[in-house]
Formats: C-alpha cells, sequence, structure tokens
C-alpha cells in the first residue's frame, strides 16, 4: 500500500487519476481525513467527483497510520490518501519508453546518478515537469527511491513525470545512443553551459551529491557541462544545479 500525504502531492495525484481512465484506477484508493478545512474540503471534492471513498478519522488514528513513512513524509495536515494497489501496478519500462522515442524530432531524458537524498530528487523531478523533461531514469540501487517523500518534495510532480528503475545505468545511456541522442553530463570542470547548442535529442546526467558522475557513465558522455559560478562554495547543490541546466537546454 502507497500513502501520500501533503496537499500538493494529493491534488496532482487526483488530477492524474481524473486524467486517465478513473475506473480502471479508483479500486482501493481511499481518502481519510481528520481536518475538513478549506484545502482538505477542496480535495474532498474531487475524491467525490471521482467516486473515491472519504472517511473522517480523529487525528491519532491517522498520525498512528503515517508512522510506517519516513519522517519528512509524516505530516500529514490532517489527510492521507491510501493506495491499496499501488504497488501492484507495472512499472514503466525502458524498452517501452525507447519505442516512443523513435517517432518524435525531439526530446529530453534526464540521468539521476546515485543522487541519494529523496527530497532532491523530489525537486529535481518539480525541475523536470516545469521543463518538459520527457522521462527520468532513476538506478534501482545506490538511489533515493522513496517515492512517498519523492512524491511530497515534488509538490505532486512526481504524478506528472515518466519515471523509470534501471538495473545498470550504463547500459541505458547506450541504449539512448543508439535512438540518437547525444548525452551530456554536468561536472564542476566542463564545458560553460551557455555556450552549449544541444541537440534536439538530449540526454542530461546529473552525479551524485558527493562524488559526481560514475566513471563509466561519464565515458559515455558527448559534452561535459558545467555552470559558472562565483561563490565561495564548491559546487551547487545538485538539485538547483539541475534546474539550472533544464532551463538552459529549453532556452538554447
Amino acid at each position: 500500500m502507497r500513502l501520500v500525504t501533503g496537499f500538493h502531492a494529493i491534488e496532482e495525484t487526483l488530477k492524474a487519476l481524473e486524467n486517465e481512465k478513473p475506473a480502471a484506477k479508483i479500486a482501493g484508493i481511499s481518502i481519510q481525513y481528520a481536518k475538513p478545512g478549506p484545502r482538505v474540503k477542496k480535495i474532498l471534492a474531487t475524491a467525490t467527483k471521482l467516486s473515491i471513498p472519504a472517511t473522517e478519522k480523529a487525528v491519532k488514528e491517522i498520525d498512528f497510520l503515517v508512522q510506517v513513512l519516513p519522517p519528512t513524509a509524516r505530516d500529514h495536515r490532517g489527510i492521507v490518501l491510501l493506495m491499496e494497489n499501488a504497488e501492484q501496478e507495472a512499472p514503466l519500462q525502458l524498452d517501452e519508453c525507447l519505442k516512443a522515442f523513435k517517432d518524435k524530432e525531439k526530446a529530453l531524458v534526464l540521468i539521476l546518478d546515485s543522487i541519494t537524498d529523496p527530497q532532491n530528487v523530489g525537486a529535481i523531478i518539480r525541475s523536470a515537469d516545469q521543463f518538459g523533461v520527457d522521462l527520468v531514469i532513476l538506478p534501482e540501487h545506490r538511489s533515493a527511491t522513496d517515492f512517498e517523500v519523492i512524491a511530497r518534495t515534488s509538490s505532486g510532480a512526481a504524478s506528472w513525470v515518466k519515471i523509470v528503475l534501471t538495473p545498470n545505468l550504463v547500459r541505458a545511456a547506450e541504449l539512448l545512443k543508439k535512438e540518437g541522442f547525444w548525452i551530456y553530463g554536468a561536472d564542476a570542470g566542463g564545458e560553460n553551459v551557455a555556450l552549449t547548442s544541444f541537440a534536439d535529442k538530449t540526454v542530461l546526467i546529473m552525479g551524485s551529491e558527493g562524488s559526481g558522475m560514475a566513471r563509466l557513465l561519464r565515458e559515455k558522455c558527448d559534452k561535459i557541462l558545467s555552470i559558472p559560478t562565483q561563490g565561495k562554495l564548491d559546487s551547487l547543490n545538485v538539485s538547483v544545479a539541475a534546474g539550472i541546466l533544464l532551463y538552459e537546454t529549453r532556452r538554447a
């Protein structure tokens, strides 16, 4: 079962359901709420429209329910979305996503290499939504895959951005190259991003918070990019850097 907390995350999850086939998607989905304030009432109205049942509970009951979540996701604000069958949904497959790119003249893919902080991943996914990223690829291991926190910190953007987990990022990069993508990696020693002309089919790789891109993945890059800075610290936070680089890909 998946629990969703946070007003934005719940609202965007419901919007995503509304845009799909509600009758097929709402089975096993329900809401528990304790504080029917204006924002909660708005969510309940949407749930009613989708025929999603909502039950009023004591605050202590909801507090107990969210104890299974990471600390960041436990601030329920008086409402929780329960998705009983969420884990049964078939995950997106990289091969299927690559097939969809065959007929597209332009596409933007984001690879996140071993970014372990789910709040950073959530913030990056929010930027990915804003700048029209077609696909985000995460490694199955050595990465933040705590989707309750990611959904919350992305303010619901995770409901709109296609996300794929893969056991091998290097292999994923190789497959993307075969589909005509150019691969750009982010690193402090790279070329000034403002001077870069991006390919119509672009892959942007963001490395981990501490060690950056893995060596084998770096070797798959066609170009290494950097963001010129003037501060005293070594580098920007990875989520901030990702937002800037995604903006530059669209601006170019």
